[in-house]
């Protein structure tokens, strides 16, 4: 006989009927019923063991800082590319350095506000908790100046929305979120739920993810805050020391059936199916991790030992800034190390010469490298079934 995680009632919510003529969905308080089944205590167990690892991994890296960057940026990459933005990985982190990219200014910024917002949310969840009041800080950072701008950044809607292909009306779309008097009291409730303790944290996440997108509370940009929630909840709950994390990837890998997953929910109460598939992404993406850090590092320490001998400490130095972004230049070299021009330039000389950067811009002057390999390994697709990424 299964057993029930007893609470609320099974069902995901109720249809309303709005004064327009439209219905719209109003998501139940949670936590709902559902059933600890088979798939699923294996799903949260598989998960919770990678977590985990992962989470060891973190704590035991000397310069945590140096992996968290680039992966706060693949993130952002891959979560604003659901979103339709077309910004990827290498040119974000070339223009970072300065490098001309054909890219349009709008997708870069897009993406860079995604990180602002990741980094402003670790660094205030030291004074204020997980909350709206959190929420609406992030979303006006995600938004400030993009696509979207226009969309009352940092305040919930006032008006209706809906999800669905282009042109659609209420009448006809895919979803309709609560309308804006109802959806207060469910943001309210949703909230409650997030200091909740009587879940698995991952179970928690999971049902709090789906909610918040069911409330749908922003104009623009919801898809973008609740998937840096995702981050922020297991930095709160210190399930990780550091945010090494980000489901976007397998989101975006599996863009169609994340959306089914949400909507069977809403549309057929489909709890275990949406939680099964939550953890798998979890169990995935922190093997995933997991392989990305073991790679990199392995590539750090052989290009250390390549530089065993040498007097200069700058070619050691550039080694740890490779690590937080490929891409470099003489005067991001000179300016970052605080060390004369000449100095930095003879550093990535020797990195030049020991196949460890090249240069890519084909410039004469202000020249771009980058470390390809640490490029490929961040850039390579997640891994959607059990193993490594392929060797470097």
């Amino acid at each position: 006989m299964k057993s029930k995680h007893k609470i609320a009632g099974k069902a995901s919510g109720r249809k309303v009927m709005c004064p327009q003529g439209y219905t719209a969905f109003v998501p139940n308080p949670l936590p709902p019923e559902f059933s600890w089944t088979p798939e699923l205590v294996s799903s949260l167990s598989d998960a919770d063991y990678l977590l985990g690892r992962l989470a060891g991994e973190g704590r035991g890296l000397s310069n945590p800082h140096l992996l968290m960057r680039p992966f706060i940026r693949r993130e952002a990459v891959l979560s604003s590319r659901i979103e339709g933005t077309q910004a990827t990985l290498s040119e974000l982190l070339a223009a970072e350095v300065g490098a001309v990219v054909e890219r349009s200014p709008d997708d870069l910024r897009e993406v860079g506000n995604y990180v602002v917002a990741l980094e402003y949310g670790m660094e205030r969840l030291e004074t204020l908790p997980l909350s709206l009041r959190l929420v609406l800080e992030l979303h006006e950072k995600l938004l400030h100046g993009v696509r979207g701008g226009h969309a009352t950044p940092g305040e919930f809607r006032r008006s209706q929305n809906l999800i669905g292909t282009p042109g659609c009306t209420l009448s006809n779309a895919a979803y309709v979120p609560p309308p804006p008097q109802e959806m207060m009291a469910c943001l309210g409730e949703w909230e409650k739920f997030l200091h909740d303790s009587s879940l698995p944290s991952l179970i928690q996440l999971a049902l709090a993810h789906y909610q918040f997108e069911a409330i749908h509370p922003f104009l623009d940009g919801n898809g973008r805050a609740g998937r840096l929630i995702i981050t922020l909840f297991l930095i709160e709950r210190l399930i990780l020391p550091t945010p090494l994390l980000y489901l976007s990837a397998f989101f975006e890998a599996t863009r169609q059936e994340y959306y089914d997953r949400l909507l069977a929910v809403s549309n057929r109460d489909e709890w275990e199916p949406w939680l099964v598939y939550f953890l798998n992404g979890v169990a995935r993406q922190s093997e995933d991790a997991l392989n990305r850090a073991e790679l990199i590092n392995g590539c750090l320490a052989g290009w250390r030992s390549a530089l065993a001998g040498i007097s200069s400490k700058v070619p050691f130095r550039l080694l740890d800034m490779l690590a937080g972004n490929p891409y470099i230049t003489v005067k991001r070299a000179e300016k970052q190390l605080s060390v004369a021009f000449t100095t930095a330039q003879r550093a990535i000389k020797k990195l030049e010469e020991l196949s460890i950067l090249s240069e890519v811009s084909g410039a004469k002057r202000d020249r771009v490298y980058c470390a390809k390999t640490l490029l490929d390994i961040l850039e390579e697709p997640a891994q959607l079934t059990p193993g490594a990424l392929r060797k470097y």
